[in-house]
């Protein structure tokens, strides 16, 4: 009997898991659908606020510093050279994917860390 409630029980867990996976993050292969996604809206995250330009600029604030830099897209992907502060975060090429109003920004042309960020 207690086996059975074990199995039930478990079968319930992943039922209620089942929405959380079935809504995965989708890549973004083109500069079109980044731009019109990034439109008019700033990327948030705690402690940082960017608005990230159809004309390649990067603006904001980072945990108090002023974030500058400059993007492109090249094939498949975001690529940015950031100042925060006075500090050179230097250039990088990240995969871009979304899910609803999150994008996620993965380094390294998506093998490195990842950051999400919300569309407000």
């Amino acid at each position: 009997m207690v086996k059975r409630w074990t199995v039930l029980a478990a079968l319930g867990v992943a039922t209620l898991m089942l929405p959380v996976t079935a809504h995965a993050f989708e890549k973004i292969d083109s500069r079109t659908d980044f731009v019109s996604l990034i439109d008019g809206k700033a990327l948030t995250r705690f402690g940082i606020k960017l608005d990230v330009t159809g004309q390649g600029e990067i603006l904001g604030r980072g945990f108090g510093r002023d974030v500058k830099g400059a993007w492109q897209w090249q094939g498949n992907y975001f690529c940015r050279s950031l100042y925060w502060g006075t500090y050179d975060l230097g250039y990088n090429c990240q995969e871009v994917r979304v899910n609803g109003d999150t994008l996620r920004f993965t380094s390294d042309q998506g093998a490195g860390d990842f950051a999400d960020l919300k569309l407000r």
